[in-house]
């Protein structure tokens, strides 16, 4: 009987298993949490020929390394990276059939910060409510990857996507991000909402999977004192007292209580998965 799992070699910085999320939780206090590139794995598990909703892996900056127990289709996306199979050069962005007992390495992002690497049928750990994915909030999940670790594949299906080698967007140099104003901006001063529209913020080091942490003009309060703790929804654009942004990504918290000056159009979240410490970033109300 074939052992249809993959070993890890080498874990990398951070290395967690991600699907599509678990949806529909926020009010246990559960992150949708999931991939921080969706589209990216969306087209990864077209090409090797699994579910959109199948589980991958997202690395951080310094890939990884795997030996797959079986010959498996992978592909590798998201942030441009070398990949090798047994020391040979591999085709990044596209599928690629990695023999039994080979070693395919995942290297540093070249621009960007996060590649997903797919596999046919899919990681096939145990799900926890619907979803395969790593939430280092809550610590739902399977943990981030470690050395020594064996992942269960699911079966083959062997349908292929009719894209072999599909454009692939480039990580941003600038993050634009459009923006619903409110619910609280009216908490904020006229003078911090014209601010927070037209001058540029920097992506914080500090930054990770629960949220984008910005550099910056402080924004200014109108109001005094602080909220009643309320639901947050991904892509909220929360002020803490220091006055600089924060954009909540995949294991943001469901509740708090700073005010929230405006919301991230989703569509425009996978784009801040990729930006690096320094990347520029404007806000662009719209309606």
């Amino acid at each position: 009987m074939t052992d249809r799992a993959v070993a890890v070699v080498r874990a990398g910085a951070l290395t967690t298993v991600q699907d599509l999320g678990r949806s529909g939780y926020a009010h246990l206090g559960v992150p949708r949490s999931g991939a921080l590139d969706p589209g990216a794995v969306r087209l990864l598990n077209r090409l090797v020929g699994s579910a959109e909703e199948a589980a991958a892996l997202e690395t951080t900056v310094d890939g990884c390394a795997l030996r797959p127990r079986c010959a498996v289709t992978v592909a590798v996306g998201g942030a441009p990276c070398p990949v090798r199979v047994d020391g040979r050069p591999a085709a990044w962005g596209t599928a690629v059939r990695v023999p039994a007992g080979s070693l395919l390495e995942v290297g540093a992002a070249v621009r960007g910060l996060r590649s997903y690497v797919a596999f046919g049928g899919g990681i096939a750990v145990e799900p926890v409510l619907g979803s395969r994915s790593t939430d280092l909030l809550s610590g739902l999940g399977p943990a981030p990857l470690a050395e020594g670790a064996v992942l269960p594949l699911g079966a083959d299906t062997a349908v292929r996507g009719s894209v072999d080698a599909p454009p692939w967007p480039g990580p941003p140099d600038e993050l634009v991000l459009r923006v619903r104003l409110g619910p609280r901006d009216d908490w904020f001063t006229a003078a911090a909402l014209r601010a927070f529209a037209t001058r540029a913020y920097r992506v914080s080091p500090a930054s990770n999977r629960i949220g984008l942490r910005l550099e910056g003009p402080a924004l200014e309060r109108a109001l005094p004192g602080e909220l009643a703790s309320e639901g947050m929804v991904l892509g909220a654009v929360q002020v803490p007292p220091d006055g600089r942004p924060v954009v909540f990504l995949a294991d943001h918290p469901t509740t708090g209580g700073y005010p929230v000056v405006a919301v991230v159009r989703e569509a425009d979240l996978g784009a801040a998965a990729q930006a690096v410490p320094g990347t520029p970033v404007r806000f662009i109300p719209v309606r």
